[in-house]
């Protein structure tokens, strides 16, 4: 019995050295992916949530390519005690702000380390906002999140982080929310200038996702016809809307993920 048990505890502790490798390995992968042209710097003052930092010289900055996970306050903890206090780097494709005054940018506490966002999808703080255009960029931040979410880790403890398509009334109790959804596409149906990738049969009651038709051809540049999407079990983030059914508008080719065949 006790050779049995040690062996045990030697094969668990081999599983989490694996565990270990594997998202150090993915943030370090992601830190080099989303190391875009130098912004700036400055000494991080206090966290305003998940994802936004206030520096000491007033700067308020924005972690690209994550969300908050909707009624979560663990994660800005978790963000404080890797921040606060501390020197940052800024890495982005634009130093413009956004309509609210804030710089949306990488950060990075150390220039070798990985960038704070895929350290805070590592340790499942955040969620991928699937907003990055970057390809190398936006498939190292959905490999951290997705090690996390098979590790379960911080958030993915929780079982009801992905919420199922068919149940709407439960997709829409996080209306104005960031929300990941996951279900088997019915139909693809374009309607004027929208395409709508339905998930029920009851379009004014059912989930359904949006594209307008200005975004059709990048998913078709990125190997995404719509319409192939039908029969298939998809996962989609963004943000949750009321419009009858419980919406989410595809913005960018990374917010919806294959996860099923025919």
């Amino acid at each position: 019995m006790r050779a049995a048990s040690a062996k045990c505890d030697v094969s668990h502790a081999a599983t989490l050295l694996l565990a270990v490798i594997a998202i150090s390995t993915s943030a370090q992968s992601a830190s080099a992916a989303c190391m875009f042209a130098a912004q700036g710097e400055g000494r991080v003052a206090d966290v305003i949530d998940v994802r936004t930092l206030r520096l000491s010289d007033g700067n308020v900055i924005r972690l690209a390519g994550i969300e908050p996970i909707a009624n979560s306050s663990g994660p800005t903890n978790d963000l404080s005690t890797l921040v606060v206090g501390r020197d940052v780097t800024l890495h982005g494709e634009s130093d413009m702000p956004d309509r609210y005054g804030r710089q949306p940018a990488f950060v990075f506490v150390d220039p070798t380390a990985p960038s704070l966002q895929a350290q805070l999808l590592a340790q499942g703080a955040a969620l991928a906002s699937g907003a990055i255009s970057d390809k190398a960029c936006a498939a190292e931040l959905a490999a951290a999140e997705g090690l996390a979410r098979r590790l379960k880790r911080g958030i993915w403890a929780q079982t009801n982080v992905i919420k199922n398509a068919e149940s709407p009334g439960d997709i829409l109790a996080d209306v104005g929310r960031f929300g990941v959804v996951e279900g088997r596409v019915l139909s693809v149906r374009q309607a004027g200038t929208v395409t709508y990738v339905n998930f029920g049969r009851r379009w004014t009651e059912d989930f359904a996702v949006t594209v307008s038709r200005r975004m059709i051809a990048a998913f078709e540049t990125a190997g995404i016809m719509l319409k192939s999407l039908e029969r298939r079990n998809i996962r989609v983030r963004g943000w949750i809307e009321r419009r009858g059914g419980p919406r989410i508008e595809a913005l960018g080719v990374w917010q919806i993920e294959v996860v099923g065949d025919k």
